[in-house]
């Protein structure tokens, strides 16, 4: 009756996000967690509406104290479980890194920060994702090159 509704909502979400003004910096790293968790959802369309929320968490961050380590740090942190757990893909890397560099870049102050944090959250996520991929494998010296790849 009601259709595949994930993108709507996703959009919808990202719009009560900008809505929310300067007091977004109160969700901060609060909202990292369930914001990556709804990117990470295997929908196209889902993806593209809400991972620029990031770039706005960062900005946030970054306009208040001249850094974005609060996100970076919980984004890390939560994307190492949420890959363990399952969730991400090929398709989320490639998403994530080309959205967030074309924020970063159109954004003078966050362009050289914001690179080299899409460079260690996608090269994170290539080693997780190979990691995950295996831990069902039965080649043990390939698994270990992941392992050690990974720390």
């Amino acid at each position: 009756r009601y259709g595949d509704m994930r993108a709507a909502i996703g959009a919808s979400i990202r719009d009560m996000w900008y809505i929310l003004g300067p007091r977004k910096i109160e969700f901060i790293p609060g909202m990292v967690g369930p914001i990556l968790e709804m990117t990470l959802v295997p929908e196209l369309e889902l993806r593209k509406s809400t991972i620029p929320i990031f770039f706005d968490m960062m900005l946030c961050e970054y306009q208040l104290t001249r850094s974005f380590s609060r996100f970076e740090d919980e984004i890390l942190r939560k994307l190492d479980s949420e890959v363990e757990g399952g969730r991400g893909d090929e398709q989320y890397k490639q998403l994530f890194e080309s959205i967030l560099l074309s924020c970063c870049r159109r954004h003078p102050e966050l362009a050289e920060p914001g690179e080299s944090f899409v460079a260690l959250v996608t090269g994170l996520l290539e080693r997780l994702l190979d990691y995950r991929a295996v831990m069902n494998d039965e080649n043990k010296t390939y698994s270990m090159s992941c392992t050690v790849n990974l720390l």
